[in-house]
């Protein structure tokens, strides 16, 4: 991975996609994020266990602040995922848990409900993915998503993903217990998948 100054040199590049720019979550983003998440609480709380403590502007502001310096200390890098033309805020996607020693990192996304369903946290997850393994020289990428969360086991299918298996009991939202279903991807799978083609 990469050392921790050239990680905070980072910050100041958006990724850019197709229809979308990604840019480093930071204190400005504290309204934005807030009234997505807000807005968004009925698609996002069954499957999130932050979302019921997202309660005010304040807590938003605590999480952005956090996650800039997650970015400096290399703990995490977490995008703000914006329309490109409009610079609408639509969500967050990003690196978590970031292992240094072993190369590897979690993927985790979010979009707001009103922009669900039209591909853009396939092609907002696919950038950061590739800027993993590209950018960062992540071996391993991991992600996991409830086993009865369907769209998002739908975006971790698209971005070909391998399946590693079930944790039991992984997470507990809304008062009931999720089973997370686990895949990932190594810096070497496309080699060997182009390999077997």
């Amino acid at each position: 991975m990469l050392t921790l100054p050239f990680l905070s040199e980072m910050r100041a590049r958006p990724l850019l996609t197709a229809r979308l720019m990604l840019e480093p979550v930071e204190i400005a983003h504290t309204r934005e994020l807030w009234t997505a998440t807000d807005s968004s609480r009925a698609s996002l709380e069954p499957w999130l266990s932050w979302v019921p403590f997202t309660t005010n502007e304040d807590s938003t502001g605590r999480y952005a602040g956090a996650s800039a310096a997650d970015w400096d200390s290399g703990r995490a890098c977490r995008f703000a995922i914006r329309d490109r033309q409009n610079r609408r805020f639509l969500g967050v996607v990003g690196l978590e848990s970031l292992s240094h020693l072993h190369d590897a990192a979690d993927l985790g996304y979010w979009i707001r409900s009103d922009a669900a369903g039209q591909g853009l946290m396939t092609e907002a997850a696919h950038a950061v993915v590739q800027w993993a393994f590209q950018t960062l020289g992540a071996h391993r990428v991991r992600v996991a998503a409830a086993t009865d969360n369907h769209r998002s086991l739908g975006v971790i299918r698209k971005l070909a993903f391998r399946f590693e298996g079930i944790a039991r009991h992984a997470e507990r939202c809304q008062g009931r217990w999720l089973d997370h279903a686990i895949f990932a991807r190594l810096a070497t799978d496309a080699r060997t998948d182009r390999a077997h083609a």
